[in-house]
């Protein structure tokens, strides 16, 4: 058995527990401290990133690489054109990459990472801005970038304090809230993120829309003169709803099975009531242009199984079903 399994077999579950909660404090204590120490650099940076008429590029070396990779991802996926480049190919022909309009962000923890001053330098030479996040706030890279935003902890979650642990969470949280005040400055909307990310279900719940699964042909109607007895057949055929429409087309009011219950209690011949002394005045409605994951929300918070679809005029263009939606992965 070697010496790391006898370690293992050592320690029991209370104190495996203990050694992960600390680390979880520790990197959350130090996530808070930057979020305390965010001042106007941060700002500034937002601000760079957002008037970028290039791309942007991060940079890092090891871990610090890693984290910038996710960094670069990030922002690739909600709207701003970002690569990696490992500082030493740049310096290998990569560097072909870089353009003039072109913003970096660069990542160390010392802030003296060897490998990234050949990179500092051409940066410098194409006049590219650069934003350093870093805990060197004195540092070589620090001096050398335009803003600098402090990714300083007070120890790593490594018990030798050794490890890039709690230094590179805080760098991803920092990457992380760049990404998304970015996304807000430019406006980034959910059907631009779905742009992006047409695979998948989280595509599908963002690109499906109610018109894309509505039934729009034949949808359970009656005229707003009809009788229960009308509005018990359509209930019966169409799935427990029936639409209540005007002399124009627009939606009037609505019918459900439990509507039908709750007259039954009360009404000795209900089927010999006018629908609009039955129907719902005031339905919950949904546009044909609204996300589907939108309507799946309405009928959840309603509590109803389907909704009436309403185009631009306000007419009556279909009806959505629950089942419908979730089948086609509206959520």
């Amino acid at each position: 058995m070697s010496g790391t399994d006898s370690t293992i077999t050592a320690m029991d579950d209370a104190q495996l527990i203990a050694r992960g909660r600390r680390v979880l404090e520790l990197e959350q204590s130090a996530i808070g401290a930057a979020a305390h120490r965010l001042d106007a650099s941060f700002a500034e940076a937002v601000r760079l990133l957002a008037e970028c008429r290039g791309r942007v590029i991060v940079a890092g070396i090891g871990k610090s690489g890693l984290i910038g990779r996710k960094i670069a991802a990030t922002m690739t996926s909600t709207g701003t054109p970002t690569s990696f480049l490992h500082p030493t190919e740049s310096v290998h022909g990569d560097l072909g990459i870089v353009g003039p309009h072109d913003v970096a962000i660069l990542l160390s923890k010392s802030g003296e990472t060897a490998e990234l001053v050949p990179l500092l330098e051409q940066l410098a030479r194409m006049d590219v801005p650069c934003i350093a996040i870093t805990g060197g706030r004195d540092s070589t890279l620090a001096r050398a970038c335009r803003v600098v935003l402090d990714a300083g902890v007070e120890e790593e979650a490594c018990p030798h304090d050794l490890a890039p642990t709690t230094s590179t969470t805080l760098a991803l949280a920092l990457g992380d809230a760049l990404a998304i005040s970015l996304l807000e400055a430019k406006g980034f909307r959910a059907e631009d993120f779905a742009r992006f990310h047409p695979g998948g279900s989280l595509g599908r719940r963002l690109l499906l829309r109610v018109r894309d699964v509505m039934v729009a042909d034949g949808h359970p109607t009656c005229a707003i003169g009809a009788t229960m007895r009308e509005a018990v057949v359509i209930l019966a055929e169409r799935r427990g709803l029936c639409c209540v429409v005007d002399g124009h087309g627009r939606l009037a009011g609505v019918i459900t099975t439990g509507d039908l219950t709750r007259w039954m209690e009360r009404a000795p011949d209900v089927l010999a009531l006018p629908v609009q002394d039955v129907m719902t005045r005031t339905p919950r409605t949904v546009r044909a242009d609204a996300l589907g994951s939108a309507a799946v929300h309405v009928m959840e918070t309603a509590g109803v199984v389907a909704l009436p679809v309403l185009g631009n005029d306000d007419a009556l263009v279909g009806v959505v079903h629950l089942h419908d939606l979730l089948r086609a992965g509206a959520a």
